[in-house]
This record gives C-alpha cells, sequence and structure tokens, in this order.
C-alpha cells in the first residue's frame, strides 16, 4: 500500500478548478467562490486527461508521486496541470475527495439494495476494491485509531465504534491532537467527506455485527483497512484483478465469525 501523506494546504491567493468544470477563484481569508464561466472543449478535455492521470499516478505511486508524473500520464506540460490545481495540494485534495465520495455511495448503494447484513457488507468491500478506491483513501480517514479513554471530552466518537478491544474509542484524527466527530461539522471539506464515509460504512459494520455474522472485534478502521490492502497495484491489468479477488477472499473469511466451538 503506497498511501502518503499530503499537507494537504489550502491555496490561498490562486485559482482553483472546482468540481464540475468551472472556475474556482480564493477570495480574502481563503474563501473561495465559484465562476459560472464554462471550460472551452479543449481545456475541458485536458481537465479529464489530467484528472485520470492522477487517479492512476497516484494509485500506483501513492499520494507522494510528483506533478511532473501526473503530466507525463496525461501527456501535457506540467504548466497545464498547475494552471488547472495551483499546488499539488488541489489535486490531492480534489482526487482524495471524489474518491472518499465515490466510497460512500457505493456503502449507501449496499445498504439500501442489499437485505442481508453479510451480503451487504461484501458488496460493498467487493465492489470497493474492484473501483481501486482502497489505493487512494485520504490520510485522514486512514488515521482512524483508538483514542485514550482519558482523551478531552470534546473529541467526539465515530459512530459504530464503541467497543473497542481494549475498552477505547475509535476518533477520526484528522491532526496529531485533534479528532472529527463523524456527522458533525468538520473543519475542512474533505473531513467532512470521511466522516460520512465512516458514518455509513459503521452501519455496515454495526448489522452485520448484530447478524451474529462479523467477528465482534471489527471495527470500521478494520474494514477501510481490507479495502486499502486488498487493491494491489500491479502492472498487469488482469493480474491485478486476480490478485485483489484473490486476497479480498482470504481477508472476507477472516472478518466473518465462527460458532463457538
Amino acid at each position: 500500500m503506497h498511501i502518503q501523506d499530503s499537507h494537504w494546504s489550502t491555496a490561498s491567493s490562486a485559482s482553483a478548478l472546482a468540481p464540475g468544470g468551472t472556475l474556482s477563484a480564493a477570495v480574502g481569508g481563503g474563501r473561495e467562490v465559484s465562476r459560472t464561466t464554462p471550460l472551452r472543449v479543449d481545456a475541458q478535455r485536458n481537465l479529464e486527461h489530467v484528472l485520470r492521470a492522477a487517479r492512476e499516478v497516484f494509485g500506483e505511486l501513492g499520494y507522494g508521486a510528483p506533478m511532473e508524473d501526473v503530466a507525463r500520464r496525461a501527456r501535457v506540460g506540467v504548466g497545464t496541470v498547475y494552471r488547472r490545481f495551483p499546488s499539488k495540494d488541489v489535486l490531492v485534495r480534489r482526487i482524495a475527495e471524489e474518491e472518499t465520495s465515490r466510497l460512500t455511495d457505493q456503502a449507501r448503494a449496499a445498504l439500501g439494495q442489499e437485505d442481508e447484513p453479510w451480503s451487504a457488507l461484501s458488496r460493498f468491500l467487493r465492489t470497493s476494491v474492484a473501483s481501486g478506491a482502497g489505493r487512494l483513501l485520504p490520510p485522514q480517514v486512514l488515521r482512524v485509531g483508538v483514542a485514550d479513554e482519558d482523551a478531552a471530552v470534546d473529541g467526539a466518537r465515530v459512530p459504530h465504534q464503541r467497543t473497542q478491544p481494549g475498552g477505547g474509542e475509535l476518533r477520526l484524527l484528522t491532526e496529531p491532537g485533534t479528532s472529527v466527530a463523524a456527522g458533525a461539522s468538520a473543519g475542512t471539506d474533505d473531513d467532512a467527506g470521511a466522516a460520512a464515509l465512516l458514518e455509513v460504512v459503521g452501519q455496515l459494520v454495526d448489522r452485520a455485527r448484530a447478524a451474529g455474522e462479523l467477528r465482534p472485534d471489527v471495527s470500521v478502521s478494520d474494514v477501510l483497512l481490507v479495502i486499502a490492502t486488498a487493491a494491489p497495484s500491479l502492472p498487469d491489468a488482469a493480474q491485478q484483478a486476480a490478485a485483489s479477488a484473490r486476497l479480498l477472499d482470504i481477508l472476507l473469511e477472516g472478518l466473518r465469525s465462527r460458532p463457538s466451538v
């Protein structure tokens, strides 16, 4: 797994590209406003190439990969990439937000379309691994960890994580010493997106655990680690698909509860 942290800083004085192909400009205080001017056809095409290349490059090499690699994969000059995204952090945020949203949609679809709790959880895992989203999970999602019982009371709990081994509670750790509540108002859009993902995956975990089909010690963080681990990056697409499917089968067996002997 090649997930790496980025500084995740916000560009405060440059124009960035907002989702939907419109320009977003930073104004005083770092606040962004959207302009409704649509991109030219060639500019829109370049944007799509850059986003596709970024997903591939970051998926293969992690978020530490340089912008020059993205530009080469997109077959555009690095200046073109920077005109669309004034810093690497802006591009990383865009990709991570899209992938987090995709995972959340997949989890909601599994909840809404599968009546059996285990089928819903396994469907979400299989769909997510097949999409390769695990290689692009943002760092703040993978930082879900066990918080000390004596931690500050204002650090809100991640839902559905009340009973962890050792008696601790799981919190969404965004930066050292801070935590964000799932479903609460996060400081940034990417924190809010991560919290929404944790909330809906928590529902999948709760249902499967209540039905006795999931090991009682399995948490939301374990499920997210399965998604990240079962999406290896291999040069051959067929080998990658086969390896992912095989590894996921093994990991799913490890998640299932076993009858008491």
